[in-house]
């Protein structure tokens, strides 16, 4: 629909071409006249304006509209493509990164193939339409009108590669942008409190500066290739004028042939013009696809849906486990977390407590060994399949920008307000939620902003015992309270974690003291292990840190 839009803009052109046929070739031939008059063309020129209006319409809802659900299908593709990615990914991935690929990658694509890539083949096939009328009027002048195209597209064609590689610099200055500010906003307390401010502004100020060197170097290249290819253009009307002029004076064509051809070339370069800047933006494109093939090229997690487990002991035989290549994090670990137990997970910061429950939900994959959840391997179960079975209550809450029923209800999405109700009791959310402007249903802000920790970790075991899923991973659930709601909020631990799998991950030793089982890790391996009687005869590790 583009390349016929383009012909039709071509009628008015056809309009004056009919019209100075009409009425100045008899000036070159006396004894001819006027074919039609002028009410003829005033009915042709309302006509094809109604032409070119119809046919507008048609491109923009066939190219337009098309390209616009094309752009939507591609953020939902890529959103369904980070569902299903291992959580390691994110931790390489810079979270304005993602962001900028799924929204401003997306634009710029949603941008060019709705623009440049239409009107790229509408040039292309119009010129050639242009040139192959052109050629029976005199294939003399349309040679010489012609010629200086290829010449003007070998100069943009040689200038791609240096063209990309700038353009590659530009995308990598302008995302160090981004990711430093978002960098900030993160971390506004943490910089307000150490008085780094001016070293933040500093350092983005000097991103920023980079960034538009850069830019600044890109647009200057292409500028200069895209103008030279374009003045390079202008030689072909020289060209016409001095080829022209010699076949005027052989008598090879006539005065009237040679005035439509100097006529044709003052504007037929401007489709030509219109492919190199569309090219150019096609090359600038190509940074944007890699990103997304690059995305889309991972491997995602993936395993049969149909799961009915028999039982819920979750087992580790000799798990290995690294976050990337050379840094281990578990080496061998063998334990069997039994259901209708409290088995803790004890040891020093960055002994692979937090890992290993993780692993157990399939939040990542392991490199070898096996975890098993009733006898059967979680590395070929669905990620969604499987964590419908776990409840998980972790020391860094996440919450939305919504109601405190609604953040709590994503535990069970079918839950009745009772239901919501009476696990908020549980976890005595009841204290703060009733000093709320409208109690349950007030809005907390982006990720709890209006609770304190204490607070939004009440809403997180909340959540869990909504969910009341057959097994439990508790990673610091309650580090964030004070000992008297810590105390006040045991009780509803406990009727979380009756007759279930529970895998407890604390630091406050008097938090694992009724635990059935404790297993000591120490640099990643299963130090120690059995029951907190046992393990305080033994006087090994876990002794030790009882006594601190």
């Amino acid at each position: 629909m583009t390349t016929l839009l383009d012909l039709a803009l071509m009628l008015p052109a056809v309009f004056v071409f009919l019209f100075l046929d009409d009425y100045l070739h008899p000036m070159f031939a006396p004894s001819a006249s006027a074919a039609h008059g002028v009410m003829y063309y005033v009915v042709v020129g309302i006509a094809f304006t109604l032409v070119m209006y119809v046919i507008a319409v048609f491109q923009y809802r066939s190219t337009f509209i098309t390209v616009y659900d094309e752009s939507a299908a591609r953020r939902i593709s890529l959103a369904e493509k980070l569902r299903k990615l291992p959580l390691a990914y994110f931790g390489k991935k810079n979270l304005s990164d993602l962001t900028a690929t799924i929204m401003d990658d997306c634009t710029d694509l949603e941008h060019t193939f709705s623009h440049a890539v239409p009107q790229l083949f509408a040039s292309v096939i119009s010129i050639l339409i242009i040139i192959a009328g052109l050629f029976f009027y005199s294939w003399q002048l349309t040679l010489a009108l012609f010629w200086v195209a290829p010449l003007a597209t070998a100069i943009i064609l040689v200038a791609k590669k240096k063209t990309n590689r700038l353009n590659r610099d530009y995308y990598q200055a302008k995302r160090a942008v981004s990711e430093h500010i978002q960098e900030g906003l993160d971390c506004v307390r943490e910089i307000k409190s150490c008085n780094r401010e001016a070293d933040y502004i500093e350092q983005l100020s000097a991103k920023i500066d980079f960034n538009e060197k850069v830019q600044t170097r890109g647009e200057l290249f292409i500028g200069v290739m895209t103008n030279v290819s374009q003045s390079v253009l202008k030689l072909g009307m020289a060209s016409v004028v001095i080829v022209g002029a010699g076949l005027l004076a052989r008598g090879a064509i006539e005065l009237f042939t040679y005035l439509i051809f100097i006529l044709v070339a003052s504007r037929v370069y401007a489709p030509i013009e219109e492919v190199f800047n569309n090219l150019m933006a096609l090359f600038f494109l190509d940074v944007r696809i890699n990103r997304m093939n690059e995305m889309e090229a991972l491997p995602v997690q993936q395993g049969t849906t149909a799961f009915e487990p028999d039982g819920f002991d979750i087992e580790f035989r000799n798990v290995d486990f690294e976050y990337e290549q050379g840094k281990q994090v578990l080496q061998n670990v063998s334990f069997t977390a039994r259901q209708g137990e409290i088995t803790a997970l004890v040891g020093r910061s960055g002994s692979g407590k937090s890992t290993a429950a993780r692993l157990a939900a399939r939040f990542w994959d392991i490199q070898s060994g096996q975890i098993l959840l009733g006898g059967r391997d979680v590395s070929a179960i669905d990620p969604e399949t499987l964590l419908k079975y776990y409840s998980v209550v972790f020391q860094d809450v996440v919450l939305f920008n919504a109601s405190i029923m609604d953040n709590i209800r994503i535990g069970r999405r079918e839950a009745l307000d009772e239901e919501v109700l009476s696990a908020a009791h549980l976890a005595c959310c009841d204290e703060f939620a009733c000093r709320m402007p409208q109690g349950y249903h007030t809005v907390i802000g982006e990720n709890g902003e209006t609770l304190s920790g204490g607070e939004r970790q009440r809403v997180s075991i909340a959540r869990a015992l909504l969910k009341d899923a057959p097994i439990i991973l508790l990673d610091e659930a309650t580090a964030s309270l004070d000992v008297e709601n810590e105390t006040r909020i045991q009780s509803g631990i406990s009727e979380l974690i009756r007759d279930k799998t529970v895998l407890v991950i604390a630091h406050r030793m008097r938090t694992v003291a009724n635990a059935d089982k404790i297993i000591v890790l120490n640099n990643g391996a299963v130090a120690e292990s059995g029951t907190p009687e046992e393990l305080l005869a033994a006087k090994g590790i876990f002794a030790g840190m009882i006594k601190k």
